[in-house]
């Protein structure tokens, strides 16, 4: 989705060795165990949690789009314009309207 947007290769590297977990081992007795994984999750509050939310909001977007131009969904007419609304987004809250 990225490189789809236009994002350059060494910017998708640095956001993926964020999120990649990584190995570590533990000292028991002087001696080191075994290696295992540590995970790193995005939390809210975390600084790149409200970027990364946006980027796969817009993913969405870019899906549902696509299924309204297939006619595989339609939104909902609202008002007297008939504004048509499939989604609404604030903050990090995302509703579907299906």
């Amino acid at each position: 989705m990225f490189q789809r947007m236009g994002f350059g290769v060494m910017w998708i590297k640095w956001i993926r060795s964020c999120l990649q977990s990584s190995t570590i081992s533990i000292l028991v007795n002087v001696s080191p165990t075994k290696q295992f994984h540590l995970s790193k999750r995005l939390r809210q509050g975390d600084s790149l949690a409200p970027f990364l939310f946006l980027i796969v909001a817009e993913g969405l977007t870019s899906v549902m789009r696509g299924a309204q131009g297939k006619d595989l969904y339609d939104g909902n007419k609202v008002g007297k314009d008939h504004v048509d609304v499939s989604m609404l987004q604030f903050a990090d809250n995302t509703i579907v309207f299906l």
